[in-house]
């Protein structure tokens, strides 16, 4: 295998030291079930797998992006029922943060872009806590999968191990996923609550209450085909909103 220069864990001090960066990308994903069928590092093969490839795309465009190693717990305070479900909490999520932008501000890298995998990870008062304790890093967060309209790739998306991202890992390590025929059907219950259906109220879902299988989401029409053409699509659109971070002064970001 040879040495990727946008990956750290792949590259060296000789070319780390020669080289300008100018945007961090820290992959955060989880350990958690996916259905029956799919590795409980779904999450993490998916947030390292889009931020190493975008900033692949990102790196032809002349911006000298650095991904660093991948965080692999998330939250998952909803799932401590669920066996081998590894959460890490918010305010252990966010003493991880600020060392990892201390370290960065101190080697002159002031852009920092979360690439988040899992959807019980919510960066967004992070950031703004901070811009506080580190006004000089400029940090953001991208959730992939709400990049584009996934229905136009998936005849049913689903919210957890369904069609999305079975479709991702058939694609990306096929080795790892069961036959679709031992998933399980991935349905759902949702809140009786209003407020909660129609989304203006939220709170957190106690999960082997919600699911059997710990799935959300039909992943029977799954398919490797559909999966790269996802990640292409979602790769390109992060790998240009990097080229354009790094391209953008931070005293240049509003128009």
């Amino acid at each position: 295998m040879q040495a990727r220069p946008y990956i750290l864990a792949e590259t060296n001090w000789k070319t780390v030291k020669d080289t300008d960066y100018q945007v961090a990308v820290l992959p955060w994903g989880a350990t958690e079930a996916h259905n029956y069928h799919l590795p409980y590092a779904t999450d993490n093969f998916e947030s390292q797998y889009v931020a190493a490839e975008a900033a692949r795309k990102a790196w032809e465009k002349g911006a000298k992006v650095i991904v660093l190693p991948g965080i692999p717990f998330g939250v998952n305070t909803g799932q401590l029922d669920v066996e081998l479900c590894i959460n890490m909490n918010p305010s252990t999520q966010y003493a991880i943060l600020k060392d990892v932008t201390d370290v960065l501000l101190r080697h002159g890298i002031y852009k920092l872009v979360i690439l988040n995998a899992h959807g019980g990870n919510n960066f967004k008062t992070m950031i703004r806590e901070l811009a506080i304790d580190y006004p000089d890093m400029f940090a953001s967060s991208i959730d992939f999968w709400r990049i584009g309209d996934a229905k136009k790739y998936f005849d049913e998306p689903g919210d957890h191990a369904g069609e999305l991202e079975t479709s991702i890992i058939l694609h990306l390590h096929p080795e790892l996923v069961r036959p679709l025929e031992e998933a399980g059907p991935g349905k759902g219950k949702n809140y009786r609550l209003k407020g909660f259906k129609e989304g203006w109220a939220t709170s957190q879902r106690h999960w082997t209450k919600v699911t059997e299988d710990t799935g959300v989401g039909n992943p029977a029409k799954s398919t490797a085909e559909k999966g790269r053409i996802y990640l292409d699509m979602v790769t390109s659109e992060v790998g240009h909103f990097l080229a354009e971070l790094a391209a953008t002064g931070l005293e240049d970001m509003y128009e």
